[in-house]
């Protein structure tokens, strides 16, 4: 049976959507059967993996409010072991309609549940806020992953999510863990970002924080536009070096 792993902050421009679309890549390469289910109305990650949403008759929200049969939804992507149930700004309007839903914060995972079996790993990609469909993913999910910015309005936004993920875990979830906080966009010159990054290692075991830094990197920013994740948009890049570490750190804890 696969493991669901929420990507969540509630802060947007972290690279939480950049880390999902590589995470699942890099696993991919690293021959895990993967599921990414874009959960943000956005839909930036679809379109990480060159997926046009103009055409799209089934996406996550049909998932959501239960239209379709979720293997309905996911699409193969043209990466290795990488399928995608996609998304567009429709989502924006389940957080509307599950209000008139019982059991409106467990939607996501009747559905997921579903689906286990037929993947090593399911990733998904929150929306930045903490509304119902966030607390859709979490309760939906076996782990969370936190990709922050060292900066200090990050500080207060991962003390608000951890409040949430304690509500989640008394009444819905108690099996929900951290699996780990990544630092994402670190540029170690900056002082503050070094500074920040120190105090959080303080205040949480190393257990919770990954060793795998994602740094600051033109090619992670250009590979969206090209519809490709970085380690296929440029394998020796740094940025594709550092996704492909941080793959091999998800794995190794997954197997402990």
């Amino acid at each position: 049976m696969g493991v669901i792993i929420s990507v969540v902050n509630q802060k947007g421009g972290v690279g939480k959507t950049t880390s999902a679309v590589n995470i699942c890549a890099a696993l991919g390469a690293k021959g895990k059967k993967v599921l990414l289910v874009d959960f943000d109305p956005q839909g930036n990650a679809t379109s990480g993996y060159g997926i046009s949403k103009k055409n799209l008759e089934i996406t996550s929200y049909d998932v959501v409010m239960s239209n379709v049969r979720p293997q309905e939804a996911a699409i193969e992507t043209n990466f290795k072991n990488v399928s995608i149930i996609p998304s567009t700004a429709e989502l924006a309007e389940a957080e509307i309609h599950l209000l008139q839903v019982e059991q409106r914060n467990h939607q996501l995972r009747k559905a997921l549940i579903q689906l286990k079996d037929d993947y090593d790993i399911i990733v998904i990609d929150c929306l930045p806020s903490l509304g119902v469909l966030a607390v859709n993913a979490l309760i939906a999910s076996d782990k969370f992953i936190v990709p922050m910015q060292c900066e200090h309005y990050s500080l207060e936004g991962l003390a608000q999510l951890l409040s949430t993920v304690k509500k989640v875990k008394k009444t819905s979830n108690k099996n929900l863990t951290l699996m780990g906080i990544v630092f994402t966009m670190l540029d170690k010159r900056l002082l503050q970002s070094n500074e920040i990054m120190r105090d959080i290692k303080r205040n949480f075991p190393p257990s919770s924080i990954f060793n795998t830094i994602i740094p600051r990197n033109v090619r992670i920013s250009e590979a969206p536009s090209h519809g490709m994740p970085v380690i296929y948009y440029d394998k020796n890049s740094k940025g594709a070096e550092s996704y492909m570490r941080l793959g091999a750190e998800i794995i190794k804890k997954l197997d402990n």
